[in-house]
């Protein structure tokens, strides 16, 4: 089980840094389409992409002599499962885009990242109590996003109070995937989860925002680059490793997207980080490190609340 969770933690350090690898993609597709149109098509092409390895998957199943095909039941339940992870998925991406653009980026990322906060404290409404070494894990995990993410005077706009109510969304998100996770085919729950992004997100997409083909086709580096890697690789390496993996852990582990971010600026962009970023950079590696101590090295053990 010790070997899953890191193999789980390794998963979403994965996915963490592709997520920050494609900030800059990102950014260049906002010059070309809007935003509502870009995290569809991304997400579409997330979903269609999955679909191929499914099929695979599915034949290399039905050879074995003790495969037994899931029932309507567990297909329905899967069916469930994507659209309300897609719905809220792209609750939350809607809530950031639209924030960003009364916000800055600093901000943005800082209050986007507060889901590690929020993790835990829904866990504490589901009474549970994470252990002490995650509590102190999320302290620093906070400390470290501040020093790394904040240049201005924190105060809360209309694009602040938009972008909070997408960390709300996302602490959402890794609930849901959490709760489900376990139960079904992660592949197949990825992709239904995507499609259903696609689908919702075309809608406000297709109402406020002119979608030409030729933005598209201007686009279309940024737009694959986030389709196959942001969304459908790592979304998906975060729906594997949730099953080995605790809701806290997976917040502060996934939050670590903006140390990678800082390093592909480093890369890609020649932005050399601050003495500040740095130590927000070793700061949120060390809550990294805490999270996965074992938990009988601390006093208080995880354990369900009365």
């Amino acid at each position: 089980m010790k070997n899953k969770n890191l193999l789980g933690t390794a998963q979403l350090l994965l996915a963490a840094f592709i997520w920050g690898s494609a900030f800059v993609a990102q950014s260049a597709g906002m010059d070309f389409v809007g935003p509502f149109t870009f995290q569809s098509v991304r997400f579409t092409i997330g979903g269609l992409v999955l679909i191929p390895l499914i099929a695979v998957r599915g034949a290399i199943s039905r050879k074995k002599p003790d495969y037994t095909p899931p029932s309507k039941a567990d297909n329905k339940q899967l069916l469930k499962a994507g659209i309300i992870a897609g719905i809220v998925l792209a609750t939350a991406a809607a809530f950031q885009q639209c924030g960003i653009v009364y916000t800055t980026v600093g901000k943005a990322g800082f209050i986007t990242t507060l889901y590690v906060i929020f993790v835990p404290l829904c866990g504490l409404f589901l009474k549970k109590l994470p252990a002490i070494n995650l509590w102190i894990a999320v302290g620093l995990a906070t400390i470290g996003l501040y020093l790394l993410c904040m240049t201005e005077s924190f105060s809360l706009s209309l694009g602040d109070t938009l972008v909070l109510l997408c960390a709300v969304c996302y602490t959402g998100h890794i609930l849901v995937v959490g709760h489900y996770s376990e139960q079904l085919d992660p592949i197949k729950f990825s992709s239904i989860q995507f499609l259903t992004v696609g689908v919702v997100t075309a809608i406000p997409a297709l109402i406020f925002e002119t979608v030409t083909f030729s933005a598209l086709i201007a686009a279309w580096l940024p737009i694959l680059y986030t389709g196959l890697l942001s969304s459908g690789v790592a979304f998906t390496l975060q729906v594997v490793a949730q099953q080995y993996t605790e809701p806290t852990i997976a917040a502060i582990t996934m939050s670590f997207e903006s140390v990678f971010a800082v390093l592909s600026g480093m890369v890609v962009l020649s932005q050399i980080p601050t003495t500040r970023e740095i130590w927000g950079c070793v700061i949120m590696f060390t809550a990294i490190i805490l999270a996965q101590l074992p938990t009988a090295w601390f006093r208080f053990k995880h354990k369900e609340m009365p």
